[in-house]
């Protein structure tokens, strides 16, 4: 209900205002600046967006800035002043619960993914939005908190031989999304040892816990496939678009994405089968476990049913009993009773009933 509430702050506004939708989760926006090409690297921390504007200027360069952070409006509205970026892209970046998609805007493109992490403590998916502009020599990524996925993409900026450092901004942005998709199989190998451990329980020792786990992953494979099944289209969409702002060059790794994409899609679906099948199999072994208890307690019953009849006849005081009079007549019953119930489970347990 929350998410909704949220929104609500946009009812009755112009298209294009913008106005920040989501949680805040950061304590402080910090903005990220890569200028490069093959011969020079300029990696800075700003401290105001302001300072952009001398990056942007710098010629025979390529520009990267990032933005960790989307609390504060002034910030995203000032950037997409600069690079004249268009208010309804800006209104999207600042509404975290949109769907991953592909834009084309002429002079830019925009594509929106979700970044996700599985924390382990609280033992929940963690989602995050993240909004890439690509534009003619430089990129602008906006994300609602820093994620470690894009520090291994800065890392081969080092390298002044790498193929970042020879390759325009569309080779970039194709590094940044394929880290995106990357962490999506850290995820899903997490899910795969929970999953073979799950199995396990299940078979040796199911109990209530069980089931609600079951039930826990079955609502993290709904939200990684919601995640997944847009993303799909979106690389898809960036493939095919008609812009000289992707090269024909950079089509061919795009292509390699969109093939993890499908295999991300594959494992999710595939583990959701699984956990579907494991409540059926958790369902089925109760009923077995109750069917067993049932059947020790019918064996019980059965064996009790004759000597409760025996016990019956004796007790009911009649006076002329003449065993009643028998020295030996209690322990002649007792005898008795016990051969009968001891013969009746012997029989039981030779036809595998016990």
């Amino acid at each position: 209900m929350g998410s909704f509430e949220r929104r609500g702050s946009k009812i009755g506004l112009a298209p294009g205002t913008l106005v920040h939708v989501g949680e805040k989760k950061v304590e402080k926006v910090e903005i990220r600046v890569l200028a490069y090409n093959s011969d020079t690297l300029i990696e800075r921390k700003l401290e105001t967006i302001e300072e952009c504007m001398e990056f942007k200027n710098l010629p025979n360069l390529n520009l990267w800035i990032n933005v960790d952070g989307l609390d504060r409006v002034d910030i995203i509205e000032k950037l997409g002043s600069y690079f004249d970026i268009h208010p309804l892209t800006l209104e999207d970046v600042l509404n975290t619960g949109q769907r991953p998609k592909t834009e084309d805007y002429g002079s830019y493109i925009y594509t929106i993914l979700k970044m996700m992490l599985f924390d382990k403590e609280k033992k929940e998916i963690v989602i995050d939005q993240v909004s890439i502009i690509i534009g003619p020599n430089y990129i602008l990524s906006f994300q609602e908190r820093h994620w470690d996925a894009f520090d291994s993409v800065r890392e081969r900026f080092v390298n002044p031989a790498s193929r970042l450092r020879k390759t325009g901004v569309d080779y970039l942005a194709y590094n940044l999304i394929d880290a995106v998709v990357d962490n999506y199989f850290l995820i899903l190998e997490y899910f795969g040892d929970e999953i073979e451990d799950l199995e396990e329980e299940l078979i040796i020792e199911p109990s209530p816990e069980t089931l609600k786990t079951i039930q826990k992953y079955k609502r993290d494979m709904i939200t990684l496939r919601k995640a997944v099944w847009p993303l799909r289209e979106m690389i898809s969409g960036l493939q095919r678009i008609e812009s000289d702002l992707i090269k024909e060059t950079t089509r061919i790794y795009l292509r390699d994405v969109y093939d993890h994409t499908i295999q991300v899609i594959d494992s999710v679906e595939d583990f959701r089968d699984i956990l579907s099948s494991m409540v059926d199999i958790y369902l089925s072994s109760l009923s077995y476990r109750m069917n067993d208890v049932m059947k020790v307690l019918t064996v019980i019953a059965t064996i009790f049913i004759p000597l409760t009849f025996i016990a019956g006849v004796y007790g009911m005081n009649f006076k002329y009993m003449p065993e009643l009079e028998w020295r030996w007549g209690y322990p002649a019953v007792m005898f008795g009773m016990t051969i009968l119930g001891v013969s009746m489970f012997l029989y039981f347990k030779k036809r595998r009933w016990v």
